[in-house]
């Protein structure tokens, strides 16, 4: 089963149909470049889960081939970390995704500047194409966002009349993302072992949602400040029933007022 795009006319257009995975086609199965990857990803993840964000019918991956067939050749792009809003059916494994044939088009791709060239910013169009062309031109994903974590640089591009148009964030340093109703910045500090710049998640009041370990803390701290208010509620029991006893009043059998 195809969807297919057939307003290609001249050898420039491109024909583009939405095709699933050949059973025989090989993915490609490159190794991680750098440990922090993973952990960048995960993070990303992590915070929209223990917030109740994620979904069923919500397709959040990292490093999975997204699928296209161009002038009858097909193409599978693995972004560094993919939000689909929508998929047609809940599939617990997933080897892969087409747009369009199963579900909503990505409305966030993400890829993380490793040491090496990964081709996050090439254009190129002849096959196999580059995955900025890939991204906007064939997919149209509306958000494209690239992430350098040493230097924590992060670019946040926009689809606009076809094209990816940078956009500066608030005055904050975040982007709202209208489709998911979250705001997306950089942060500063340690996880997992790692310290550098990373990815976070900001609700629309301005809260940062919480990582687990932090989530932990947070309840740590309010079951000491509960503590804390306890003792203090104790003391001033205390002193008023000594004031009491000093004043020859039996602090349990005072006097009701009616």
């Amino acid at each position: 089963m195809a969807t297919q795009l057939t307003q290609a006319k001249s050898p420039t257009e491109l024909v583009i149909t939405w095709e699933a995975l050949p059973k025989d086609f090989q993915l490609e199965d490159e190794p991680v470049e750098n440990t922090g990857q993973p952990l960048l990803a995960g993070a990303l993840r992590e915070s929209l889960e223990i917030s109740g964000f994620i979904q069923p019918q919500m397709l959040i991956a990292s490093n999975f081939g997204l699928c296209a067939t161009v002038n009858g050749q097909f193409i599978a792009k693995a972004p560094d970390w993919v939000y689909v809003p929508l998929v047609n059916e809940i599939v617990g494994n997933r080897k892969s995704y087409t747009p369009n044939l199963e579900g909503n088009i990505p409305a966030i791709a993400i890829e993380f500047i490793s040491d090496t060239e990964g081709g996050e910013y090439s254009v190129k169009r002849s096959y196999p194409p580059g995955k900025w062309f890939f991204y906007e031109q064939i997919l149209q994903i509306p958000i494209y966002v690239i992430f350098e974590p040493n230097g924590g640089l992060l670019e946040y591009y926009q689809l606009e009349n076809q094209r990816y148009e940078l956009k500066l964030p608030d005055e904050n340093g975040r982007h709202w993302i209208d489709a998911m109703g979250l705001f997306l910045g950089t942060w500063q500090g340690t996880k997992e072992g790692r310290t550098g710049y990373w990815l976070r998640w900001w609700d629309q009041a301005g809260n940062l949602l919480p990582w687990a370990v932090e989530q932990i803390e947070q309840e740590r701290q309010r079951a000491e400040q509960e503590r804390q208010r306890a003792e203090q509620e104790r003391q001033q029991k205390e002193r008023l029933i000594a004031y009491l006893q000093s004043q020859g009043i039996d602090p349990n059998n005072l006097p009701q007022f009616k």
